[in-house]
């Protein structure tokens, strides 16, 4: 008996998958519009030998969609370590294995990782199949600052981890980017607010690529007193904090009165240090200016 051809559809049309070359194959799949689909992922989909995934209900509704075939095998935190050496072994014998998270690209925030470090540590290609990413889907709809960002995954549940974690990030030059369950998006609107200042600027983007997707823009201190009263939250959330805004530079004479104060209870060079500690100015500009004070310049 001839084996079925492996095959994806597109609207009516059926196409054939390509064979694939054994690999890993670490597939991007939709974080919501099932249409946002690419045309390489279906075929690595629908030819791989082995099909790993988180939930298998999840996949086979995406696989449902689009006519593919192929079983979906469960690979996540709880069975990485009895399945993961059972798919190395797999792709070992030259098999092509495609793994796919629930939704988005593989090995972000997920377990999917260990599989890739094992087949990396066992001489095995891993190829990407770039697509949906719910991390740059938030950060190009969000309109802060893209030029640097810093992904940070979830943060802690507890208070003062997330105080701690937050705080670790108060100076990083770059949008940063979170992930947060919705009923916790409020308490962590509200810290951010307050260890990094409620005049930052932030976005919570709630839903991506759904039929009820919202962005909400506003500083730090306007979305915690958002979220401090819109009662219970639904959906998938990712949250962004814009990066720092430069300090205004100290006044002249601001700068001069403190050079003054600490003159007079340290030797000039300590003075200038601690000057340059509190203003955040060159310590080698302080020192002559405070050089020019004592002289009368």
């Amino acid at each position: 008996m001839q084996d079925r051809p492996k095959t994806y559809r597109v609207h009516a049309t059926e196409i054939t998958a390509r064979p694939l070359e054994g690999a890993l194959y670490l597939v991007a799949t939709p974080i919501g519009n099932l249409s946002d689909i690419t045309l390489r992922a279906l075929e690595t989909l629908a030819g791989a030998d082995v099909l790993a995934c988180e939930d298998t209900r999840v996949t086979r509704v995406l696989l449902d969609r689009y006519g593919i075939v192929n079983r979906p095998y469960a690979y996540h935190e709880h069975n990485a370590a009895e399945v993961g050496p059972r798919l190395i072994e797999a792709l070992e014998a030259g098999k092509s294995v495609a793994l796919v998270s629930d939704a988005g690209t593989p090995l972000v925030s997920d377990p999917g990782f260990r599989l890739a470090e094992a087949a990396i540590a066992a001489g095995i290609r891993v190829v990407p199949i770039p697509g949906p990413s719910a991390p740059l889907a938030a950060l190009v709809g969000a309109g802060l600052p893209n030029d640097a960002f810093l992904f940070a995954g979830f943060l802690p549940v507890k208070d003062k981890a997330r105080r701690e974690r937050l705080a670790a990030f108060a100076d990083v030059a770059a949008t940063l980017i979170f992930f947060e369950s919705p009923h916790r998006i409020a308490d962590t609107v509200r810290i951010a607010s307050e260890v990094l200042g409620p005049e930052r600027a932030g976005v919570v983007c709630r839903e991506l690529t759904k039929t009820f997707e919202e962005f909400r823009r506003g500083t730090l201190g306007e979305l915690a007193a958002h979220y401090g009263e819109a009662g219970p939250v639904k959906g998938e959330i990712v949250f962004l904090v814009g990066p720092p805004g430069e300090a205004a530079a100290p006044d002249a004479a601001d700068v001069d009165a403190l050079l003054v104060r600490l003159a007079a209870e340290l030797p000039a060079g300590k003075a200038a240090t601690e000057a340059a500690r509190q203003t955040g100015l060159a310590r080698s500009d302080l020192y002559q200016r405070l050089l020019a004070l004592k002289t009368g310049a």
